[in-house]
Protein backbone atom coordinates (compact mmCIF):
# COMPACT_ATOMS: atom_id res chain seq x y z
CA UNK A 1 0.00 0.00 0.00
CA UNK A 2 0.89 3.46 -0.41
CA UNK A 3 1.84 6.54 1.72
CA UNK A 4 -1.20 9.01 1.03
CA UNK A 5 -2.66 11.64 2.95
CA UNK A 6 -5.97 12.47 4.35
CA UNK A 7 -7.90 15.50 6.33
CA UNK A 8 -9.27 15.49 9.24
CA UNK A 9 -11.00 17.67 11.70
CA UNK A 10 -11.48 17.74 15.34
CA UNK A 11 -14.86 19.28 15.49
CA UNK A 12 -16.10 22.18 17.98
CA UNK A 13 -17.51 19.39 20.68
CA UNK A 14 -14.39 17.43 20.98
CA UNK A 15 -12.25 20.92 21.67
CA UNK A 16 -14.85 22.33 23.88
CA UNK A 17 -14.42 19.53 26.08
CA UNK A 18 -10.25 19.59 25.72
CA UNK A 19 -10.19 16.16 23.51
CA UNK A 20 -7.69 17.53 20.98
CA UNK A 21 -4.35 15.52 22.09
CA UNK A 22 -6.36 12.40 23.23
CA UNK A 23 -7.92 12.38 19.61
CA UNK A 24 -4.49 12.66 17.80
CA UNK A 25 -3.06 10.65 19.95
CA UNK A 26 -5.50 7.86 18.55
CA UNK A 27 -4.96 9.27 15.56
CA UNK A 28 -1.15 8.78 15.69
CA UNK A 29 -1.51 5.36 17.54
CA UNK A 30 -3.65 3.79 14.71
CA UNK A 31 -0.42 4.45 12.46
CA UNK A 32 -1.39 8.12 11.11
CA UNK A 33 1.09 10.86 11.31
CA UNK A 34 0.13 14.32 11.79
CA UNK A 35 1.87 16.69 8.76
CA UNK A 36 -0.40 19.76 9.83
CA UNK A 37 -2.35 20.88 11.96
CA UNK A 38 -4.11 23.98 12.73
CA UNK A 39 -6.78 25.64 15.12
CA UNK A 40 -9.43 27.83 13.76
CA UNK A 41 -12.65 29.03 14.09
CA UNK A 42 -14.19 28.28 11.20
CA UNK A 43 -16.65 30.90 9.42
CA UNK A 44 -20.14 30.51 8.36
CA UNK A 45 -18.62 31.13 5.09
CA UNK A 46 -16.32 28.21 5.22
CA UNK A 47 -18.34 26.22 6.95
CA UNK A 48 -21.09 26.62 4.12
CA UNK A 49 -18.58 26.33 1.32
CA UNK A 50 -17.01 22.83 3.23
CA UNK A 51 -20.34 21.70 3.37
CA UNK A 52 -21.76 22.95 0.26
CA UNK A 53 -22.15 19.20 -1.44
CA UNK A 54 -25.15 18.80 1.53
CA UNK A 55 -26.67 22.39 0.74
CA UNK A 56 -30.47 21.03 -0.19
CA UNK A 57 -30.17 18.49 2.96
CA UNK A 58 -32.31 19.31 5.80
CA UNK A 59 -29.26 19.23 8.32
CA UNK A 60 -27.33 21.25 6.53
CA UNK A 61 -27.78 24.48 8.88
CA UNK A 62 -27.56 22.93 11.51
CA UNK A 63 -24.15 21.65 10.86
CA UNK A 64 -22.83 25.04 9.48
CA UNK A 65 -24.16 26.63 13.00
CA UNK A 66 -22.17 23.46 15.27
CA UNK A 67 -18.84 24.09 13.00
CA UNK A 68 -19.06 27.66 13.24
CA UNK A 69 -20.26 27.47 17.33
CA UNK A 70 -16.13 26.94 18.77
CA UNK A 71 -12.84 25.76 17.47
CA UNK A 72 -11.63 23.15 15.22
CA UNK A 73 -8.42 21.83 14.59
CA UNK A 74 -7.96 21.07 10.83
CA UNK A 75 -5.19 18.54 10.42
CA UNK A 76 -3.28 16.52 7.56
CA UNK A 77 -3.00 13.18 8.42
CA UNK A 78 -0.67 10.88 6.34
CA UNK A 79 0.28 6.83 6.12
CA UNK A 80 -0.41 3.59 4.42
CA UNK A 81 -3.93 4.36 2.50
CA UNK A 82 -4.63 7.02 5.13
CA UNK A 83 -8.32 7.93 4.23
CA UNK A 84 -9.20 3.94 4.63
CA UNK A 85 -7.29 4.24 8.03
CA UNK A 86 -8.64 7.25 9.62
CA UNK A 87 -11.79 6.48 8.80
CA UNK A 88 -11.55 3.14 10.29
CA UNK A 89 -10.07 4.69 13.64
CA UNK A 90 -12.76 7.12 13.20
CA UNK A 91 -15.59 4.71 13.26
CA UNK A 92 -19.35 5.20 12.34
CA UNK A 93 -20.90 8.53 11.61
CA UNK A 94 -23.55 7.38 14.42
CA UNK A 95 -21.52 6.35 17.68
CA UNK A 96 -24.17 3.95 18.22
CA UNK A 97 -23.07 1.81 15.66
CA UNK A 98 -19.17 2.37 15.93
CA UNK A 99 -16.62 -0.12 16.90
CA UNK A 100 -15.57 -0.16 20.61
CA UNK A 101 -11.97 1.28 20.41
CA UNK A 102 -12.97 4.48 18.12
CA UNK A 103 -12.78 8.33 18.22
CA UNK A 104 -16.72 8.31 17.88
CA UNK A 105 -17.49 5.45 20.56
CA UNK A 106 -15.24 6.96 22.57
CA UNK A 107 -15.62 10.81 22.30
CA UNK A 108 -18.54 11.73 20.73
CA UNK A 109 -21.92 13.20 21.93
CA UNK A 110 -23.79 12.01 19.44
CA UNK A 111 -24.76 11.62 15.83
CA UNK A 112 -24.00 15.32 15.04
CA UNK A 113 -21.49 16.11 17.82
CA UNK A 114 -19.18 13.21 16.85
CA UNK A 115 -16.01 14.81 17.39
CA UNK A 116 -14.28 14.40 14.13
CA UNK A 117 -14.68 14.70 10.38
CA UNK A 118 -12.40 12.62 8.05
CA UNK A 119 -12.21 12.78 3.94
CA UNK A 120 -13.93 9.58 2.52
CA UNK A 121 -11.97 9.54 -0.73
CA UNK A 122 -8.14 10.58 -1.96
CA UNK A 123 -10.02 12.75 -4.40
CA UNK A 124 -11.88 14.75 -1.47
CA UNK A 125 -8.99 14.29 0.51
CA UNK A 126 -7.07 16.51 -1.82
CA UNK A 127 -9.93 19.31 -2.16
CA UNK A 128 -10.36 19.38 1.34
CA UNK A 129 -7.17 19.69 2.32
CA UNK A 130 -6.44 22.45 -0.30
CA UNK A 131 -9.72 24.31 1.53
CA UNK A 132 -8.08 24.94 4.71
CA UNK A 133 -4.46 24.20 4.55
CA UNK A 134 -1.71 26.31 2.58
CA UNK A 135 1.07 24.79 1.19
CA UNK A 136 3.27 26.18 3.18
CA UNK A 137 2.16 24.86 6.56
CA UNK A 138 1.34 21.08 4.81
CA UNK A 139 5.24 20.82 5.62
CA UNK A 140 5.19 17.39 6.80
Amino acid sequence: MAVTRTFSIIKPDATRRNLTGAITKMLEDAGLRVVASRRIRMTRDQAEGFYAVHKERPFFNDLCTFMTSGPVVVQVLEGEDAVKRNREIMGATNPADAAEGTIRKTYAESIEANSVHGSDSDENAKIEIDYFIAPDENVG
